[in-house]
């Protein structure tokens, strides 16, 4: 097969989440376990950095990733889901996964997947460990893909885990209360493993402290002063902006200073990894400026507190300047499996809207977005894709005004120069 081939095969073959929602989701770990045992159990000998949470994970694996690498060792990276191209979920030292290895990968496991039918996720999830280690890395950053307790990530015994910001997602697995989707997240701490929570939430606290209690696993809460010289010298050197980063940065320097006797690790190498996160691992969407002139932001946040906080900076962005008219303008698209009425509430009313949709069966068509969107009084026209929106945003922008796309990983990943 070649790699358009193969790539076809695993998107129609195997059931995936970022398309079809629900219907693709496996729980149990028994059909991982099977998976890679028929591989000689490659997660058994990984050394990882394991890293759960509803919002701020992504974030926290590349600038551990990076941290790592200007320290001169070779970092395996897992995330998900991909934005432009397959091969971003699998990376070493910021270089994706070779389409060879994709290649002989499904090949060699293509009787194991017709047979076993597992998920596009657990393939994805396997090829990851088999691939660290054929190129023999140091060190790893696994990012759970959904909860934790059943991700099929949780196979792996780290040498540290992290659960960054907890909130509302996807409550039809994790449950509807933060202690029922906190404690979901708990399910990466393992036995003896050290474990850093990187957010203050008080209400949910007891959850991560009776868990580790359980386990026998040190616990470390990331509460660094936010005033202190040496934590603000760090935050503005990282080069990742969203206001939300101030959290995922407390939980990564945590991490690192608990792993300073495993690895050598300084505090240069720490400045630079800040400094160098999207040059070091390509991350993409995340508060990320695409053009000045007008400015434009797309940003992937797509659940409530997310949003909340995007929404937050952008308000401040507009009140900096009190003599300039600043308008925002947000283009937004949604997946349709999602209930969106807490989120619209969010947005301001007197900006001016673009409701879109996206190449995807999950996406909420934009007449019904633009519907539902009305009920907020938030009022715009519809576009058939994210680059028409943009497009015509352009056209109706004053000097000063912001343009931001955002809503759904979907929609930001159809941006044309992202």
């Amino acid at each position: 097969m070649t790699y358009e081939q193969t790539i076809s095969y695993l998107f129609s073959k195997l059931p995936m989440f970022q398309r079809i929602g629900a219907a693709a989701y496996k729980e149990g770990l028994e059909n991982i376990l099977l998976f890679c045992e028929k591989l000689g159990n490659p997660h058994q000998k990984l050394a990882c950095i394991h890293v759960a949470g509803t919002n701020g994970k992504g974030s926290t694996c590349h600038t551990l990733a990076s941290i790592f690498q200007e320290a001169g060792y070779k970092v395996g990276l897992f995330t998900s889901p991909h934005l432009k191209n397959f091969t971003e979920r699998i990376r070493i030292n910021g270089e994706e996964i070779s389409q060879e290895f994709v290649i002989d990968f499904t090949e060699k496991t293509k009787n194991l997947i017709e047979t076993q039918q597992p998920s596009f996720f657990e393939v994805t999830t396997a090829m990851a460990f088999d691939y660290f280690v054929s190129q023999k890395t140091d060190i790893n950053i696994i990012e759970v893909g959904m909860g934790g307790r059943l991700d099929s990530t949780n196979i792996i015994t780290p040498i540290l885990s992290i659960i960054t910001t907890i909130g509302y997602d996807h409550q039809q697995f994790l449950g509807d209360t933060l202690v029922e989707i906190g404690g979901e997240k708990a399910g990466i701490i393992k036995k003896n493993i050290p474990v850093v929570i990187s957010d203050h939430q008080p209400e949910i606290e007891n959850v991560f402290i009776d868990k580790a209690k359980k386990e026998n696993a040190p616990i470390f809460f990331s509460f660094f002063d936010e005033n202190a010289e040496k934590f603000k010298h760090f935050l503005e050197l990282f080069v990742l902006k969203g206001i939300y980063q101030k959290k995922n940065l407390k939980g990564v320097l945590k991490a690192i200073e608990i792993l300073a006797e495993k690895y050598q690790i300084t505090e240069e190498n720490i400045k630079l990894g800040l400094q160098n996160v999207v040059k070091n691992t390509h991350l993409k969407g995340r508060w990320q400026i695409l053009e000045n002139n007008p400015l434009i932001i797309c940003d992937t946040a797509h659940n409530e507190d997310g949003v909340k906080l995007v929404i937050e900076q952008l308000q401040d962005y507009k009140n900096k300047d009190k003599n300039a008219e600043i308008n925002i303008h947000f283009i937004i698209g949604f997946v349709k499996d999602k209930n969106i009425d807490k989120i619209l509430s969010l947005y301001p009313k007197n900006e001016k809207y673009y409701f879109c949709g996206f190449d995807s069966p999950r996406s909420l068509e934009n007449i019904s977005l633009k519907q539902q969107a009305e009920k907020y009084l938030l009022v715009g026209e519809m576009y058939e894709n994210v680059n028409m929106a943009i497009k015509q945003a352009k056209q109706k922008t004053n000097k000063n005004d912001i343009i931001f796309v955002g809503g759904s990983n979907f929609l930001v990943a159809e941006i044309d120069n992202l």
